[in-house]
């Protein structure tokens, strides 16, 4: 290797830890002003939701929280550790070396990722568990089995191989074959594949880990049709999924496209609700419709991707790129391994922009809070989310700046008080 080459490699290396360190640096700084932010706030429930939230809910959401930001600490360090692991620790050097003598072409690039997958998923899996059967467990939201648990875990296995594959493949083979465009064939085959998925999702793959059944309420039924029919929006059915054999947190979604399009109620939401609340909260999910959130969600997705595609595609060349994240051996810098060190790595040079989009999320969040407004009581809406942050043991009192860099949605104080100005009459 030359000097220039030795320097590049070099250079990205250092490149590549830096932005790792500052990374890691940045989310376990904004967690300690999380947990000490609850903390400062913990004593009393904030003035606006005073008379709305008892302070033993209060608390139960600040320990709630800060149990998970605390266990989040043991999340990243795991992050951290199996990244470095797999690029500058050789690990994808020492699988390439594994599978290369067994396997080649498309069915060695298969094995390479799904090895990779399984061993995140293997340092991943006894952090599931202690969310679910720990944290959950000891604030009172875990339903799920240890039973159901390991059913869920193989459905998911099962079905990732059974979809995975074709679609790696597929990849593979468009990336082998389609020249130096093969970024933007690859793009169109993902963005079919994506949209496939939004169709048959929910006649297909929900029904095997949830039961979905029509509403049967008949007074409810009716008060949401009016509403539907109010705001034009035609569906397939209104559906109640049994969200309870799992967990105690609650919510509504749509799902579907076109003539497949569902409005599903978990059970626990239903239970929680006067009927006027949960017009109120499907309103709020319309105004989503309404507005395009979910097909521009989409599109600056497809345009994100396209544009990692195309810069995968130049970097796929570069012999410092392989070498800088641990992989040294020629015959290891194919189609495959330029994959994993990509996907693996841009979150870590991205990591800055996140801010970004949860900004646009809680944008979205306002206008359909106020589409809400406009088609059901905004009281109720109101009603309804306070009902939720409490079962849901929300905190109301997020640090600010951590909440602009990672809340999907807005601040319960900064959303009541936009619902409480909308239900205003105007002065």
């Amino acid at each position: 290797m030359s000097d220039s080459a030795a320097s590049s490699v070099s250079a990205f290396s250092l490149a590549f830890l830096a932005a790792l360190a500052l990374m890691a640096a940045l989310r376990l700084w904004l967690g300690a002003r999380q947990i000490a932010h609850i903390r400062a706030h913990r004593a009393a429930v904030p003035a606006q939701f005073a008379d709305r939230v008892s302070l033993a809910a209060h608390q139960k959401a600040a320990d709630y929280c800060i149990a998970r930001v605390r266990f989040g600490r043991l999340a990243l360090a795991a992050e951290v550790a199996v990244l470095l692991a797999f690029t500058l620790g050789g690990g994808l050097q020492a699988l390439h070396d594994f599978w290369s003598p067994r396997l080649d072409g498309l069915w060695y690039g298969v094995a390479l990722i799904f090895s990779v997958t399984a061993i995140s998923a293997a340092v991943d899996l006894p952090m599931s568990l202690y969310t679910q059967f720990v944290i959950e467990q000891r604030f009172g939201f875990n339903r799920m089995t240890l039973r159901l648990f390991l059913l869920d875990l193989a459905k998911q296995l099962a079905l990732g191989a059974a979809i995975g594959t074709p679609v790696l493949l597929a990849v593979l083979w468009l990336m082998a074959r389609m020249g130096e465009a093969w970024w933007l064939y690859v793009w169109l085959f993902w963005c079919g594949f994506n949209l496939l998925i939004l169709f048959v999702y929910p006649a297909w793959i929900a029904p095997l880990f949830n039961t979905f059944t029509p509403l049967d309420d008949a007074a409810l039924k009716a008060r949401i049709e009016a509403l539907l029919a109010r705001c034009g929006f035609a569906s397939s059915g209104l559906f109640v999924m049994d969200g309870s054999k799992r967990s105690a947190h609650g919510n509504a979604y749509f799902t579907g496209f076109g003539k497949t399009k569902r409005i599903v109620f978990f059970d626990t939401l239903l239970g929680r609700l006067e009927p006027q609340e949960v017009e109120a909260v499907l309103a709020h999910e319309l105004g989503h419709f309404k507005h395009r959130h979910i097909v521009k969600r989409i599109a600056l997705i497809f345009g994100m991707t396209l544009f990692l595609l195309y810069a995968l595609g130049r970097l796929m060349h570069a012999d410092w790129f392989y070498a800088g994240l641990g992989v040294t051996a020629e015959d290891a810098r194919n189609t495959a391994m330029a994959l994993i060190l990509f996907f693996q790595t841009v979150p870590v040079f991205t990591f800055l922009a996140t801010p970004l989009a949860s900004l646009l999320s809680r944008r979205h969040e306002f206008e359909a809070d106020r589409y809400a407004a406009e088609h059901a009581v905004a009281g109720d809406l109101t009603k309804a989310l306070v009902k939720l942050y409490e079962d849901n043991a929300a905190t109301l009192t997020p640090d600010p700046l951590h909440s602009l860099f990672y809340d999907s949605h807005p601040p319960a104080a900064q959303r009541i008080a936009r619902l409480a100005a909308l239900s205003s009459p105007p002065s």
